[in-house]
């Protein structure tokens, strides 16, 4: 493939051409010249506001390979990533069965080989992701998973949490959680608050999320462990996250693009394609999220690709899945609304 992408703008802080208005040739599929200006035959691509950088990673993701393919499978999740400009997607356990094994791992990497993009598979911390028995993480490790989690399934037992974080730093592992203490959530179909109670619908309060996560920060500092926390969507979360980093505490954090582009009232149409968990927040929450990328307390903003089926999705909204696709608008939304240049 020949291709000459002329006066696009380079994104790459690692790169001298960062900032800059370049042209791009590429020769036989790979990287030939950057220059100010190149003439060539190739095939060109120009226009206004066209940017370029190295492909991106997302690290966290739902293919339902294995068990669930007609929603989503290996191949068609990796297409779904090249095309929102993903070179790598780090996948969640969350298939059926989870993938909560050597053999399951090794599975993923096995069928995601020759794809365009890398997929790095996530082993569940505990077995059928029930919260009770841990995983043989380290032999996990050892077949490539790059970290553990229960993805969607809050670990509802300190002790259980507790002894992962302390058997993973024997091999500097890192556990992903998804923080939500489900006693306090119990049927929630959206964000607490005034728009929950206009609709009707139950909801979930940002207490549910900020609980779990202060336990966890505690549980991270006692063990000296890694900790990230997945796709966290309150104002008082990125508080908390704050304040343990200052600490020097161990934690990380991700925010799902969605979260810091729409609000909860969106869903006053009742349109569950905005049903998603943990659930859309306020604009307050928005903005707090916002600045907590702008300051580094949260350190990525990731897709939280979670695909489902139309029969599961196209219902009342009491009954509808949570979860959407966003993979392919991750970028677009994110550059639209996260305020970061």
């Amino acid at each position: 493939m020949n291709l000459l992408i002329k006066q696009a703008k380079v994104v790459d802080p690692n790169s001298p051409h960062n900032g800059k208005r370049v042209d791009i040739l590429i020769e036989n599929g790979q990287l030939k010249s950057i220059r100010k200006n190149i003439s060539s035959n190739s095939k060109t691509i120009s226009g206004k506001n066209l940017h370029v950088s190295p492909g991106w990673f997302d690290m966290h993701v739902n293919f339902r390979d294995p068990g669930d393919e007609h929603k989503e499978d290996l191949n068609s999740g990796c297409r779904a990533a090249a095309f929102g400009g993903f070179t790598g997607v780090a996948c969640m356990p969350g298939t059926n069965p989870p993938l909560h094994t050597k053999a399951d791992i090794e599975y993923i990497i096995s069928k995601a080989k020759g794809n365009v993009v890398d997929v790095h598979p996530i082993g569940a911390l505990s077995k059928g992701l029930q919260g009770k028995e841990m995983t043989e993480m380290y032999d996990m490790s050892l077949s490539g998973a790059v970290a553990f989690s229960d993805e969607k399934n809050p670990i509802s037992s300190a002790g259980v949490l507790s002894r992962a974080l302390l058997y993973v730093n024997m091999f500097n592992g890192l556990v992903i959680s998804h923080s939500q203490d489900e006693s306090i959530a119990l049927e929630g179909q959206m964000n607490e608050g005034d728009t929950s109670t206009s609709l009707g619908l139950n909801g979930m309060p940002a207490l549910a999320e900020e609980i779990m996560i202060t336990r966890d920060v505690y549980l991270a500092e006692y063990t000296n462990s890694r900790l990230h926390f997945a796709t966290i969507s309150t104002g008082n979360s990125v508080e908390i996250i704050r304040n343990a980093k200052r600490k020097g505490i161990k934690v990380t954090a991700e925010v799902a693009a969605h979260q810091i582009g729409i609000d909860d009232s969106e869903l006053v149409t009742f349109d569950s394609n905005f049903k998603v968990n943990p659930p859309l927040r306020t604009k307050e929450d928005i903005a707090a999220l916002k600045k907590g990328l702008s300051d580094g307390t949260i350190d990525a903003i990731c897709s939280d690709h979670n695909p489902e089926d139309v029969e599961t999705k196209n219902r009342e909204f009491d009954i509808a899945s949570f979860g959407v696709i966003g993979l392919e608008t991750a970028y677009a939304v994110a550059n639209t609304h996260s305020g970061l240049t």
